[in-house]
């Protein structure tokens, strides 16, 4: 298993925490973008690390490699998905478990600790289509919806600068607080148009935000907020990694879908389990602490 890291902040990340106004905004509107807090030479790192994984570079082999998204060279690239990769490269996992990434979420979710909870590497090569390289709106609760706490997040991390050609993030403002969002599961359907008929039956207002930031910012998402991307229409690749996290007092719950269909979780399978037979989502080698006070 690969190794872990100790939470620690230096002074001047400390300065860069949000305020309670920007918490006060990130629990309103479902988002937030940081300050530059993430040093260049370890985006450049992770950037070579994430070209060596996608040429097969490992440093730890997963059971299988059926169940998740898992992309391979000649799948295309569109849209390249990796998901768990923090389980399966040392220099992926230490770009993901810097603290303070853990230590905004843990202000943001005004908890005392973050955990690992997933990862995700996405690739856009450039398009010129408006209905290729989409992803599709959705919610991550709707996919991590065995977790008890409502207060996952994640930090969506573009390694290099990410203006609205290159294919920010989007998120639509205040849908944290929308109901009905539990099955929004339409990451991979490209039409965000009809998609938004799901949840704008209502009159809802649909704001979309683009998260443009420089080179060295991170974006914030609510697990309730509803997001997707556009086409990468930029003439360079698109590079991003997804952290998602779960606050210290998330636990384990069996969950159905709408059809009734219990959820399970490819996490399920790796983590140790409770005495009562269920995944234990403190497990430290699958999901380590990022920041604790």
């Amino acid at each position: 298993m690969l190794t872990n890291l100790s939470p620690h902040l230096s002074s001047s990340e400390i300065a860069m925490l949000p305020t309670e106004e920007d918490v006060k905004f990130y629990e309103e509107h479902g988002w937030y973008i940081s300050k530059k807090v993430i040093p260049e030479e370890l985006i450049d790192e992770a950037t070579e690390a994430c070209f060596r994984f996608y040429q097969g570079e490992r440093d730890a082999i997963l059971p299988t490699d059926e169940g998740y998204s898992n992309w391979k060279p000649g799948d295309g690239d569109e849209i390249r998905n990796n998901e768990f990769t923090t389980l399966q490269h040392k220099l992926l996992r230490k770009f993901a478990l810097q603290p303070i990434i853990g230590a905004i979420a843990a202000k943001l979710a005004r908890s005392k600790s973050i955990r690992l909870f997933e990862d995700q590497l996405v690739y856009k090569a450039p398009s010129s289509s408006d209905k290729r390289g989409v992803v599709g709106w959705h919610t991550d609760r709707a996919y991590c919806s065995n977790s008890t706490s409502e207060k996952l997040l994640a930090a969506w991390i573009p390694l290099h600068d990410s203006d609205v050609d290159r294919a920010p993030l989007v998120v639509i403002d205040g849908s944290n607080k929308w109901s009905g969002n539990d099955h929004l599961r339409c990451f991979n359907q490209p039409d965000l148009r009809e998609t938004a008929k799901k949840f704008t039956k209502e009159g809802r207002e649909i704001i979309e935000v683009p998260m443009t930031m420089e080179k060295g910012q991170m974006s914030f998402h609510n697990t309730w907020s509803i997001h997707g991307s556009y086409p990468n229409r930029s003439d360079s690749y698109r590079l991003a990694m997804a952290v998602h996290m779960q606050p210290r007092e998330n636990r384990y719950q069996r969950y159905w879908n709408a059809e009734g269909k219990q959820i399970h979780h490819y996490l399920d399978t790796l983590c140790r389990n409770l005495p009562d037979g269920n995944p234990d989502y403190s497990d430290p080698e699958i999901f380590p602490t990022i920041w604790s006070e």
